[in-house]
């Protein structure tokens, strides 16, 4: 069993034939689930006018899990800090902190909108935010939210964390502000193979120990600390869990060979398809950063994962088209980690009295 919390990124999925509304309730719901489930964290992500998202608003869409939940902590995985003013961001997110206590996150990123028409629409040119900028940006909001800058966000007197989603750039910057990374994509995907033994895997290593080597301890954040973000599908055998995962794979090619992220397609459609070659690469590239497997395989496959990065938390950023599938996926990950099992436990016991109660 591993013995570091889980954690779930829901991005508000498009499924083909859905109104956009059924991504969002759907999110709201799993979180529900995801209470129950002992998971941690339940994160939404920030996309603009993309197909296959309906998560655009993650304060809004926070709030809403937030106020259908009662343990999880929620927040953003993450918002694009360069789209907004860090004042905006500050006064958000305080709002949910001052409203649920406890249970607020902030994880900040710095990409661009996914297309040119879309970075026109946000006021934003086609470049992710250079160092400097972001780090300025960053320190703005930390001040904003202590209560430290040239104006006083409102409301003040409560507690937001901030995270930073990281590629190697972005390391360097949060090991100089003293702020936890989540990390995923290609950084971790030569770490996640069986046999990583080679160059790519060596610079992934070097670049989380770069990370730690650099650190800056802050006052709420004494030292470094590594999240590690990736998509993760678990069935009752390989096969099925290979499948589960096809949806979002698909999606990326098309992404990447057509310019569109489209909503996610059923499986049985997608074993009909045949890919082109450059199709084909982009599937094989999205496999190599998902887990996907029995719960002894990915039970396997995420102690290895961790062992290599010393991540103290796994944020499983897992999609598929069906919903009953992906609910048994979360459960089942759930049963891996100890510390979901623990607190499942303490929930369920919770819940019982408090049932007790209200019958009295």
């Amino acid at each position: 069993m591993l013995d570091v919390p889980v954690s779930l990124l829901d991005r508000a999925r498009t499924r083909a034939g859905e109104p956009d509304a059924t991504a969002l309730t759907g999110a709201v719901e799993r979180a529900r689930r995801a209470d129950a489930l002992g998971y941690l964290r339940f994160w939404v992500a920030e996309h603009h006018a993309v197909p296959g998202v309906a998560g655009s608003a993650p304060a809004v869409l926070a709030g809403a899990v937030l106020g259908a939940t009662r343990h999880l902590r929620a927040g953003s995985g993450g918002v694009m800090l360069p789209n907004h003013a860090p004042l905006v961001v500050a006064e958000q997110f305080a709002a949910l902190a001052a409203l649920h206590p406890g249970r607020v996150d902030l994880g900040v990123g710095r990409s661009p909108g996914f297309t040119a028409p879309v970075r026109r629409a946000l006021r934003r040119s086609g470049a992710p935010a250079a160092d400097d900028d972001f780090a300025r940006d960053l320190d703005e909001l930390r001040a904003h939210l202590a209560g430290e800058a040239e104006v006083t966000a409102r409301p003040q007197g409560v507690d937001v964390p901030l995270l930073v989603l990281a590629t190697g750039a972005g390391l360097a910057v949060a090991a100089r502000l003293g702020l936890p990374v989540v990390v995923g994509g290609p950084l971790l995907a030569p770490l996640l193979a069986a046999d990583g033994q080679d160059a790519d895997a060596a610079r992934g290593e070097e670049a989380l120990a770069g990370y730690r080597d650099a650190y800056r301890p802050s006052a709420r954040e004494p030292r470094p600390r590594v999240l590690v973000a990736l998509d993760v599908l678990v069935a009752d055998d390989a096969a099925a869990a290979a499948e589960l995962a096809l949806p979002e794979a698909w999606a990326m090619a098309e992404a990447r060979t057509r310019g569109a992220f489209p909503p996610l397609e059923p499986v049985a459609a997608l074993r009909e398809r045949t890919p082109t070659g450059s199709q084909e690469r982009h599937l094989a590239a999205a496999a190599r950063t998902t887990v996907a497997g029995t719960p002894e395989q990915v039970e396997s496959a995420l102690a290895r994962l961790l062992a290599r990065t010393g991540a103290e938390e796994v944020l499983a950023t897992s999609s598929t088209t069906d919903r009953d599938a992906l609910a048994r996926s979360d459960a089942l990950l759930a049963g891996l980690s100890r510390p979901a099992v623990t607190a499942t436990r303490a929930r369920a016991d919770a819940t019982a009295a408090d049932e007790v109660v209200s019958r009295r």
